[in-house]
């Protein structure tokens, strides 16, 4: 069944090429942009991400939140900005599905250690686990919007292939057969679309990793 899909900041390498799939399927997809529109989609939304409104974004099927922020000062964004769409969702039957981060998945099975706590953790991405850590804690408590957070594997590569073979972990850090936890962004945009398609995750965190 076709869905109705708006991606926000699509511009992005994870959102082009959510866009991307999407798009190959039939879906309708709409690219929300901060500047015009670099993607395949036919129709955009050219606004800040702070600047939208519920009325932009009704009657979507479901919404990509594929928004990112690197710099000290704009770290905090990933939890204003998820709280923001949250809000101008909040009690529709839009999907929300958050393009999310590997730092904040478990790596015991009671749940007290974090990717992001280990030795081998670059120093470099402590600050953005930690952030989009918070915001995934705040999506928790949201009882009134229908999201799901995906995790990528550890190494996400944003040039790797599209092997459309993947694996759906939960919580805790899966490893594939050969003991690797790695995905590429066109892996994970399939998971996306996948997601979207079957809606089998409401309200939860997974995690995907190469087959």
């Amino acid at each position: 069944m076709t869905k109705k899909i708006a991606v926000v900041a699509a511009n992005g390498k994870a959102g082009r090429l959510i866009v991307e799939e999407a798009v190959r399927r039939g879906h309708e997809v709409t690219a929300v942009t901060r500047s015009a529109n670099q993607t395949v989609a036919p129709t955009s939304i050219i606004k800040d991400i702070a600047a939208l409104t519920a009325e932009d974004l009704a009657g979507f099927d479901a919404v990509v939140d594929a928004f990112g922020a690197w710099t000290p000062e704009t770290l905090p964004q990933h939890s204003t900005t998820l709280a923001h769409l949250c809000d101008i969702l909040s009690g529709t039957p839009t999907r929300l599905v958050v393009v999310g981060g590997a730092g904040s998945l478990y790596t015991n099975p009671e749940h007290t250690a974090r990717l992001s706590d280990g030795p081998d953790f670059p120093e470099s991405f402590k600050p953005l686990a930690a952030a989009m850590g918070a915001a995934l804690a705040d999506l928790r408590t949201r009882t009134d919007v229908d999201w799901t957070y995906i995790s990528p594997a550890a190494d996400f590569q944003a040039e790797g292939e599209r092997s459309g073979r993947y694996i759906v972990g939960g919580e805790e850090l899966t490893l594939n057969e050969r003991g690797e936890s790695i995905i590429s962004y066109a892996d994970y945009a399939i998971a996306v679309v996948d997601e979207i398609e079957s809606g089998s995750h409401s309200r939860e965190r997974i995690s995907v990793v190469r087959k």
